[in-house]
């Protein structure tokens, strides 16, 4: 059974903290390096029902995609949620690390784990990381389809392969113009759009579209958007990266089980779509 320093090591090895953004939070939040750990819960956001089932699993680490404190804080009581958090941790012996901007450039990274739920295939990073010899790491993914869809087939897989979230999946543009190619970002991509027009692709498939940037885009040129919820874009990583320290696992003799967790922390719970039209893509899903 490996100490926590040891599986820590081998997530730093996976995503270096010296690769995360300058405003990032990354890293050990809490955690004892020398207690054993024997399971570990990767979830997107470290939020106190992912805790809650951390202990119910008997987790000695949980590895969150978002970090618990981005800005720093002056306080950890527990009548604060994040206190609260910090609280049930320690108290249950479990660790929180945290793989944020440093796991979205990877290779592979979380618009890599973006790509293969959709089966798309990935050509290059969409922002390429000039650190990196073999131009693999990055921002973001150019892909490709099998074979072209139009983009109504795309929004429809998305929506089928992403798990379900009250939003769905938001399309701007034709709905049968087609896709030969097709750029992704999990999280929030529209600080990319300059970057998305270079690459010359016929969609742009991420989340937190706000409504300027999309509008700016679209005037732009005929580039399809889709826009997925937050939380269902990053998720896809979760169960990749579980595989990868299920290998460094399996390849160490360590005797570490590991698990994705299931439960749907998107904010949004509901959705009242407009009044239906002819086209079945003139509202989400």
């Amino acid at each position: 059974m490996p100490r926590l320093s040891e599986v820590i090591a081998a997530l730093e090895n996976l995503w270096p903290a010296e690769r995360a953004e300058s405003w990032d939070a990354v890293g050990t939040v809490v955690g004892d390096p020398g207690q054993e750990v024997s399971r570990v819960l990767f979830a997107v956001d470290p939020v106190q029902e992912i805790v809650d089932e951390a202990v119910k699993l008997g987790a000695g680490l949980l590895v969150t995609h978002h970090p618990l404190y981005l800005r720093g804080t002056t306080t950890v009581a527990a009548s604060t949620f994040k206190g609260r958090v910090v609280h049930t941790l320690i108290k249950n012996d479990i660790a929180l690390h945290v793989a944020h901007t440093n796991a979205d450039t990877a290779d592979p990274g979380v618009s890599d784990a973006l790509a293969g739920a959709l089966d798309l295939r990935v050509v290059r990073p969409l922002v390429p990381d000039p650190s990196d010899p073999r131009g693999r790491r990055g921002l973001g993914r150019v892909c490709e389809p099998e074979h072209p869809l139009t983009v109504r087939e795309l929004a429809a897989r998305a929506a089928e392969r992403l798990p379900a979230t009250a939003q769905g999946v938001r399309v701007a543009g034709d709905p049968e113009a087609v896709v030969h190619t097709v750029a992704v970002s999990g999280g929030s991509g529209d600080s990319l759009f300059d970057h998305v027009r270079a690459a010359g692709v016929d969609a742009f498939l991420t989340a937190d579209l706000r409504h300027h940037p999309a509008s700016e885009a679209r005037a732009h040129s005929s580039l399809a958007l889709l826009d997925a919820a937050h939380w269902a874009t990053e998720w896809p990583w979760c169960e990749l990266a579980a595989a990868q320290l299920d290998e460094i696992s399996d390849r160490n003799g360590w005797d570490l089980r590991v698990h994705v967790s299931r439960t749907v922390t998107d904010p949004w719970t509901a959705h009242a779509a407009s009044t239906t039209t002819a086209d079945t893509m003139g509202a989400p899903n």
